[in-house]
Parts: structure tokens; sequence; C-alpha cells
């Protein structure tokens, strides 16, 4: 089997790290950037004998390259810190590496919302390219939704991990807050610019695609939850966007 690094970002993460460091307790090397946690979050990771580098934030995409430049081994696993890998991908990971035939690997993720696994709301399988040669793969240069790309051949593993998202309504709210501030920050950089239209008809489209076309009812009151907030993250995501345009055409607008 082939060597293996994971690269794990962290900051004030005692409350998922320790949960994530045990699952993958059968890697050869971890490697974790931490952003200056003011918790037990270093504490934790030196107890699994993690490597512990602490740096000043790059963004997202920029700190998670960071990580995985820092790797010792030709295949990364590139984890979250509220993400698990459970024992069934543990064991297929293993048997993959034996004989590797593609560059990387999409990973689906088991997305738990407020403590339940959401399977409808388009919340799942949600493939994510998480495992990869380390000499191909780097993510993609955004503020937020970064993704890896990965130079080669790519397949899919057949188990999933978990990902122990949004534990609180207001875990929820506070996330998405920057979130939103990021994905304006994007949509910006990319020369795009506010309208009323897409403003109007975005967040109701995303409700509509989440809680029917995709199943969210059969979800009841979480599918319900879960469609109507993220229907709101996309409304806030546009009225930052105009937020960022006021500000360009008037800085002293407050």
């Amino acid at each position: 089997m082939e060597k293996i690094s994971v690269a794990i970002i962290t900051k004030n993460e005692e409350r998922n790290i320790r949960d994530c460091l045990e699952s993958v307790r059968w890697a050869d090397e971890v490697v974790v950037v931490d952003n200056g946690s003011t918790d037990d979050t270093v504490k934790i990771c030196r107890e699994y004998r993690a490597q512990v580098y602490q740096e000043e934030w790059k963004g997202y995409s920029g700190q998670k390259n960071s990580a995985i430049e820092k790797t010792a081994h030709l295949w990364v696993l590139s984890l979250d810190a509220d993400e698990r890998v459970t024992p069934e991908l543990r064991d297929e990971i293993g048997r993959t590496l034996e004989a590797p035939e593609k560059s990387g690997y999409l990973i689906a993720r088991m997305n738990f919302f407020l403590g339940r696994w959401m399977r409808r709301c388009g919340w799942y399988p949600d493939y994510n390219l998480r495992l990869f040669r380390k000499d191909r793969g780097r993510f993609q240069e955004r503020s937020v939704h970064e993704r890896v790309t990965v130079d080669g051949p790519t397949g899919t593993l057949r188990h999933p991990m978990e990902h122990h998202t949004y534990r609180s309504l207001s875990d929820f709210m506070q996330k998405i807050d920057g979130y939103t501030t990021l994905a304006a920050l994007e949509m910006r950089k990319e020369g795009r610019r506010y309208s009323h239209f897409a403003a109007l008809l975005h967040p109701p489209f995303t409700f509509l695609q989440m809680y029917l076309v995709r199943g969210g009812f059969l979800e009841g009151y979480m599918g319900l939850l879960l469609s109507l907030l993220i229907s709101f993250y996309i409304f806030a995501k546009y009225s930052k966007l105009r937020e960022l345009q006021d500000h360009e055409a008037d800085p002293d607008r407050r």
C-alpha cells in the first residue's frame, strides 16, 4: 500500500478535532496547519502526534494548499476538522492504494445538520475530490467553496465520509455570516454584479429545488428548515454583493 498523509486546517476546533484525528489514526502521517487557535485544538493535535504548524490565515484554499505542501507522502487525504473517516472508507482507501489506477478519488459525504444525516435536499452524496496524488492535485484559489483540481484521471470511492456541520441554529447563523461575505467577494472578483432579478428569483428557486425536486419534504421539519436556511444564505450572498458595489461607488458610505 502507498503511504498516505492526512492534511487538516484548524482554528478553535477542540469540539471537532479529536473525533477527526481518532478516525485517521491509521494514516502514516497527519499534518495540521492551525490559524491561531486559543482553545485546546493544538494540544489535542499533539496528543495524536500530528505535525502542527501555526500560520497566518491565507484563505481556505491557501491554508489547505499549505498543509498539503508540508506532507511527506505522495498520496494525500484532505479533511476538514468536522469530517470523519468511517471504518468502511478507511478499508476502501487501503485497498485502493495497494494499486492506485487514478490520480485522485472522489468521496461522498454524509452531511449532518443539527445532528441528523440529511439524505435528501441535495445534500447527499455530495461528492468531493479529497484523496489524490500530491504531485497532481491542488485546491483552486477561491475565497469559499474551494475544490481540488487534479491533473489526470479520477475515480470514485464507494464508501462515504461523515461531515458533522451546523450543530445548532446559532452555529449555522455564525458560519453563514462569514461564508456569505466570502461568496460575495468571490462573485465580485468574477466580475458579477447585483441584480434585483437574481436576488428575487434565486432564493425561491433554491428552496423549490431542495424542498420539492430533491425531496426535502420527505425529511419533515428538518428538510423544510434546511431548505429555508439555504435560501436565506443565497439572498444574503446577493445582498452583500450589493453592499460591496455600494461601497465601491461611495467608500465613505456606511
